[in-house]
């Protein structure tokens, strides 16, 4: 009599046990900051700037060109760091449901944008027009110290 092995156990979703280190990039032309619409959790339809995880092996430049290449389709050109900031997602009870440790950079970039990989849409806005968004946390702070002198 043969046995039938046993179904596979499910996947599990464990948070991990730190935070999670992330870049973003902030490409402004003619006074507007790019930004694109979260696709996905966390913050799914929140506005934010186009980064996302670090991988292993990756410095933080080849991340951050990576990611705003994978959401945005444009080539990022001489980044210059900005901030470090933490978001951290939390539920309505307060427990901690993801935190991350994002390098946030700004940089000119060529190509024209689409909205790609986890990025549900894209604009650009002024610091002004962002007032009107939902959008990651402190995201207008970090906008604001990225803009071009």
């Amino acid at each position: 009599m043969s046995r039938s092995p046993a179904p596979p156990e499910p996947p599990t979703t464990a948070l991990p046990a730190g935070p999670v280190l992330g870049v973003s990039v902030a490409v402004w032309r003619d006074g507007k900051v790019l930004l694109i619409q979260r696709g996905h959790d966390p913050w799914r339809g929140a506005w934010s700037l186009p980064g996302g995880r670090v991988e292993r092996g990756e410095t933080l430049i080849e991340a951050v060109a990576r990611e705003l290449l994978e959401e945005t389709g444009l080539v990022l050109g001489v980044p210059r760091l900005v901030e470090t900031l933490d978001a951290i997602d939390r539920a309505e009870d307060g427990t901690v449901r993801g935190h991350f440790v994002i390098i946030v950079f700004a940089a000119d970039a060529e190509g024209t944008p689409i909205a790609a990989t986890d990025a549900a849409d894209f604009g650009w806005f002024t610091l002004d027009a962002m007032d009107a968004l939902t959008t990651t946390p402190g995201l207008k702070r970090i906008v604001a110290l990225s803009a071009p002198a």
